[in-house]
């Protein structure tokens, strides 16, 4: 456990860092590099600077098409593109680092139970007034550390950019169906979870209980920090 002298000294030296990055337009704090430098194949879909997402606006923080990860994340995203690549496979990227203020947009839109444009396609089964108290909406996220992914496997050279193997759900849905051990999936989809899953934890990554696409590198740089400084 962090003793309270840690979380004093933490938020400066993040801060200090985001104040140095914001210098110099498209510079990233010390630490961290864009995806496709360490992993050029990758596909990426990030929702998040657009608005096919479950509050259906582009979400503040995203001001470029552009993933950022700790150095060691992109690496290893870069071993597994290189491994999945003998299957004709790779991953694509829904969303990587992820601003503190995405987080507390998040917030804002959850609190407003009258914005339901997006739940027929995101949380049919979930009333919205139960997404924060189901775990659905959390004040922070690990993506704000840096080491956290959002990811699906894709056909390495399929000629639609969208294609990308069914999982059983799209991303974020809301609902036990994207559990990874979810039984209301068809044995297919569950091994294509199940592959996705192997090949993240062999390079390093841990899976989240309850969204199939949600790993975090176990031995993240940053466990205790969470950053705000914008993707461009």
């Amino acid at each position: 456990m962090s003793s309270p002298l840690t979380h004093t000294l933490a938020l400066p030296v993040c801060w200090i860092t985001v104040a140095r990055a914001d210098s110099v337009p498209g510079a990233l704090p010390d630490g961290f590099v864009d995806v496709q430098q360490a992993a050029p194949s990758i596909r990426l879909d990030l929702r998040y600077y657009t608005d096919h997402n479950f509050v259906g606006t582009r979400i503040d923080g995203y001001q470029a098409s552009r993933a950022i990860l700790t150095r060691p994340a992109a690496e290893a995203l870069g071993r597994i593109q290189h491994e999945l690549a003998s299957f004709g496979l790779g991953l694509k990227l829904f969303d990587a680092y992820r601003p503190q203020q995405a987080a507390e947009h998040f917030m804002r839109w959850a609190r407003d139970v009258n914005d339901t444009r997006m739940k027929a396609e995101f949380y049919p089964d979930v009333a919205k007034s139960a997404l924060f108290k189901e775990g659905y909406i959390a004040e922070k996220s690990s993506h704000s550390r840096g080491s956290t992914v959002d990811v699906t496997l894709a056909p390495l050279h399929a000629a639609n950019p969208a294609a990308e193997l069914d999982l059983g759900t799209p991303f974020d849905w809301f609902g036990p169906e994207s559990w990874p051990d979810s039984p209301a999936v068809t044995p297919a989809q569950r091994a294509h979870r199940l592959l996705l899953r192997l090949v993240m934890e062999k390079h390093g990554f841990q899976p989240y209980a309850q969204e199939w696409w949600h790993f975090t590198l176990a031995h993240e740089p940053f466990p205790d920090t969470y950053f705000d400084f914008p993707v461009r």
